[in-house]
């Protein structure tokens, strides 16, 4: 079994920065990718970014050039780094991560999310 646990959501102005990061743990083997979910109110849950434990990173249109996804393959942590935030960007955004235990079998695993709110 494993476990995702997020932090570092808040309250921040529009033109801000925040810092989300996201910890597995557990019977880990191997994280082949981690990636960051958001779902804005009343609507469907969209991806953000993701990165492989290749270092190899996808972003949505919609935050190319703001958010930075990046990870700590050793302590199997991702983290995402949100500038020149948009009230567009309020959301709860739920980590994702795809894990090998040492059973050799992978599983996808979801944080239980972290409120991100983006208002002056």
């Amino acid at each position: 079994q494993a476990q995702l646990v997020e932090s570092g959501g808040g309250l921040v102005q529009p033109g801000g920065s925040l810092r989300l990061s996201c910890a597995a743990s557990g019977n880990i083997f191997r994280a082949d990718a981690m990636g960051w979910y958001r779902q804005p109110p009343g609507k469907q849950r969209e991806l953000v970014a993701t990165i492989t434990n290749g270092g190899i990173t996808h972003y949505a249109d919609s935050v190319k050039g703001r958010f930075t996804i990046s990870s700590d393959n050793a302590k199997n942590t991702v983290y995402l780094q949100m500038n020149s935030l948009k009230p567009d960007d309020t959301a709860v955004y739920y980590c994702n991560a795809d894990l090998v235990l040492y059973n050799r079998l992978r599983y996808t695993y979801w944080g239980q999310g972290t409120q991100v709110t983006v208002s002056s």
